[in-house]
């Protein structure tokens, strides 16, 4: 399977890997973030009852949570990818 073929064979999984990551990487956050601040829920931007810092402390969280996670499911994916067609989809 030529690299451009398997890029689009792929395409499909990584959707699916990157929605399967979101729903992840929120349940993880939502835990994390219950443990750390006691609060059910993390502020959102737009409450003016939060103080900036952290709002944006919450996002950067939620956001490394996100990127590891999708991290780890995308390489998982080509890995079984490889293991079924022989080509690694992102060469």
């Amino acid at each position: 399977m030529s690299n451009k073929s398997a890029k689009l064979v792929y395409r499909p999984v990584g959707l699916a890997g990157g929605i399967l990551a979101g729903v992840v990487s929120g349940a993880v956050f939502k835990q994390i973030w219950k443990r750390v601040s006691g609060e059910d829920d993390a502020p959102d931007a737009l409450q003016s009852e939060y103080r900036m810092r952290e709002v944006v402390l919450a996002a950067a969280i939620q956001g490394a949570i996100f990127a590891a996670t999708k991290a780890a499911i995308d390489r998982a994916g080509a890995r079984g990818f490889t293991k079924l067609t022989g080509s690694w989809p992102g060469d």
